[in-house]
């Protein structure tokens, strides 16, 4: 009901001129929107996951909103030297895409290329060199791809009870207990994979149809060197999608994130983003001293040269996101309606 109230206002604001009012305003032009995407469907995804996904022809409106509304996509590395230094353009936006997907290849970056915009992949590297399904999201997918079914105990894979997924916690409760049995069993990537086969097989899905489609894949190496030839500027993620809490492990992170990441593109990277949004005090003077000069969140918000560079807001742009949603972050004024600072987006690594 709220977000339906918010929507209305929004148009209204529109209708009434504000939001032309705002994008012409000095005080939008001091500050930049960074956009932040996870995945473009090779398929169903966005059913699956609209708080993540959208189809292509959705994403494909989104751009020509950008170029229709006349905002200037800005490279994030020019975007935030010009934050700093007092020299946006009018209407100054950034694109962000998470994780590094096998989609982003397929279905947005074409798209992309079509309209000339910069994009910066904020890439995991351990599926990419493990080039495999991503085991959390992929669990996650086979489970509501049986949403018509009862899945039987099977306890080699950790399901000691029968599970009715036919509804979201009966599909909460499988994932978790495949989760906690790949914990407890301290399972590398090879064996966790084997249960995903697993699962597929005992719900009677083609895991090998599956696999060839790449649908929660990673990009590979090979195609993550041809899109930095081809100008994608990729940077930071972690390498296997976590921020520990302690600074070795956090440091190691970062370390072999970045060395995957010159090895595949020759470019040292030097922006980082959050896994899931998930920020810490203390994770900020270990990036600064790893070499990190911006790091981005999940926090809804434009961003201003008074901003931390190491906490910058970003909007995250879903099927769930309504265009007059988008339009208002985009122009500014949503910035001014009471909204959460956060937005968790949820994704599994």
């Amino acid at each position: 009901m709220l977000r339906g109230i918010k929507q209305a206002t929004l148009t209204g604001l529109k209708q009434l001129g504000a939001f032309n009012l705002c994008l012409g305003s000095a005080w939008r032009r001091q500050r930049l929107l960074i956009l932040c995407y996870h995945g473009i469907s090779l398929d169903d995804e966005h059913q699956w996951n609209p708080g993540l996904y959208m189809q292509g022809a959705d994403f494909e409106a989104r751009l020509q909103l950008l170029a229709e509304g006349g905002f200037v996509v800005l490279a994030l590395d020019e975007a935030i030297e010009r934050l700093y230094k007092h020299d946006l353009p009018p209407a100054s936006v950034v694109i962000t895409v998470d994780d590094g997907h096998y989609d982003f290849y397929e279905q947005a970056y074409p798209r992309l290329k079509k309209y000339g915009y910069p994009v910066t992949v904020y890439l995991s590297s351990f599926y990419t060199t493990y080039n495999r399904p991503i085991f959390d999201g992929f669990c996650s997918y086979l489970l509501w791809k049986a949403r018509h079914s009862v899945m039987p105990a099977r306890e080699e894979i950790g399901l000691d009870r029968p599970f009715d997924l036919r509804n979201e916690a009966g599909r909460s409760g499988a994932w978790r207990a495949l989760k906690q049995f790949t914990l407890r069993e301290r399972l590398k990537a090879h064996e966790k994979d084997q249960v995903l086969q697993s699962l597929a097989e005992h719900l009677r899905m083609s895991y090998g149809d599956l696999l060839a489609r790449r649908i929660l894949h990673n990009l590979n190496p090979s195609e993550v060197s041809l899109l930095a030839k081809d100008g994608v500027r990729f940077e930071l993620h972690t390498h296997r999608h976590r921020t520990p809490l302690d600074r070795d492990l956090f440091d190691r992170e970062i370390r072999d994130n970045r060395a995957c990441i010159v090895e595949m593109t020759g470019v040292n990277p030097t922006h980082f983003c959050y896994p899931s949004g998930v920020h810490e005090p203390e994770f900020l003077p270990w990036l600064a001293e790893s070499g990190v000069v911006s790091a981005t969140t999940c926090d809804r918000g434009l961003n201003s040269s008074r901003a931390n560079p190491l906490v910058l807001s970003r909007i995250l742009d879903h099927s769930g996101l309504r265009p007059i949603e988008l339009e208002g972050w985009l122009t500014g004024c949503s910035a001014w309606l009471p909204h959460r600072t956060s937005s968790s987006t949820g994704e599994t690594g």
